[in-house]
């Protein structure tokens, strides 16, 4: 499958360490194609789809995960969006949480033909994974409603954890429908997938004062 020629044509030209992105995203993608033989990883197979909806997509909007500098990846599946970020942000450290066994196997597996230093792979639930990392920022694609990630990781947002999700189009519809209570929304970009594929928005959910809250501790901490 062509995925380096769909992955130069799509990608833009402004990403960092573009040329790297499209050598590893093909590999990446040609692992997947070979594994969904034996387990369902994806139902999308066409190299223009995949380079599309599963590598542009995760890094369209990088500028907004460069600052942190430890990022969740709360069920990350095939590896998305955390493999291609990884590639384009080699100083953010990231971990991959993904709760079935057999597809963190799989991304593990991936990163270590990546050779991807930044990037480490655990073996469960999203929320008890954010309970145990010392993440900055967590992101999730395609995993709940956004009213579901708020009540999954309400105790990372209270401790100034910001969370970023990767949203389609029903996404005014979503946030409309979740009790957000202190939980504020921000839509930080909108934009449209390359090929007529739709469109996405990214949200930054966090919690009002949390991250003033927990200024205000490690100060009188560094004081004690």
């Amino acid at each position: 499958m062509q995925f380096e020629e769909e992955l130069a044509r799509v990608l833009p030209q402004d990403l960092p360490h573009r040329e790297r992105l499209i050598s590893l995203g093909q590999k990446h993608l040609e692992m997947i194609s070979a594994a969904n033989e034996y387990m369902n990883l994806t139902r999308i197979v066409s190299p223009e789809e995949a380079a599309v909806k599963h590598i542009f997509d995760c890094v369209a909007p990088w500028r907004f995960f460069e600052s942190a500098a430890r990022v969740l990846d709360a069920g990350t599946g095939a590896g998305f969006p955390g493999i291609p970020l990884a590639i384009v942000l080699p100083e953010v450290r990231f971990t991959l949480a993904e709760s079935i066994g057999k597809k963190a196997r799989f991304v593990e597996s991936v990163v270590d033909a990546l050779e991807l230093p930044n990037a480490t792979v655990i073996a469960e639930r999203a929320e008890f994974a954010a309970a145990a990392q010392k993440a900055d920022l967590i992101t999730a694609r395609a995993v709940a409603p956004i009213d579901r990630l708020v009540t999954l990781f309400g105790k990372p947002l209270k401790a100034g954890v910001r969370l970023l999700v990767l949203k389609g189009p029903d996404v005014e519809s979503e946030m409309a429908e979740a009790e957000m209570g202190r939980i504020t929304r921000n839509v930080l970009c909108r934009y449209d997938l390359p090929g007529g594929f739709g469109s996405r928005t990214l949200v930054e959910l966090s919690l009002k004062g949390a991250e003033h809250a927990t200024l205000h501790k490690q100060a009188r901490a560094s004081q004690q």
